[in-house]
């Protein structure tokens, strides 16, 4: 069991972990071994997460996610395959973590008297300067 919370906790059975070869530099070594980690978790099918937590996960998840609604996380940091399992795992939680935290509502605030009054007053200034812009007349 993976604890993200006092609460919530997942099952090792969901997650999937592959091996497969790291790019970029790194000579014969990087060419020879399966060192980076491709970890997958289906979100959408979890028993653990409730569906609040699955919609935020998916957004926190963004191109990460699948069609299928499966989280793909990839590690390649580290030149050992266990460093970037441990990696992988540590991306999981957290990214989990947060989609815990419910996102504080937002209360609609209206404009002060004064920040209308300086508004129009602005505006007025502005409309001044513009028609002083206009052509000129001799009245004589």
């Amino acid at each position: 069991m993976i604890e993200i919370t006092s609460w919530l906790r997942i099952d090792e059975d969901e997650l999937v972990e592959k091996a497969a070869r790291a790019s970029g530099p790194g000579g014969q070594h990087v060419n020879k071994t399966s060192t980076a980690i491709e970890l997958r978790f289906d979100v959408t099918n979890s028993p653990s997460l409730t569906d609040d937590i699955k919609a935020r996960l998916t957004a926190l998840g963004g191109s990460r996610m699948t069609q299928d609604g499966v989280l793909v996380l990839f590690a390649q940091g580290h030149r050992s395959q266990e460093l970037n399992r441990q990696d992988a795992r540590e991306r999981l939680v957290e990214l989990i973590r947060r989609a815990t935290e419910k996102p504080k509502p937002r209360r609609p605030t209206k404009p002060t008297y004064s920040s209308k009054l300086k508004r129009l007053e602005t505006k007025s200034k502005r409309s001044g300067v513009k028609t002083m812009r206009g052509r000129v007349r001799h009245d004589d």
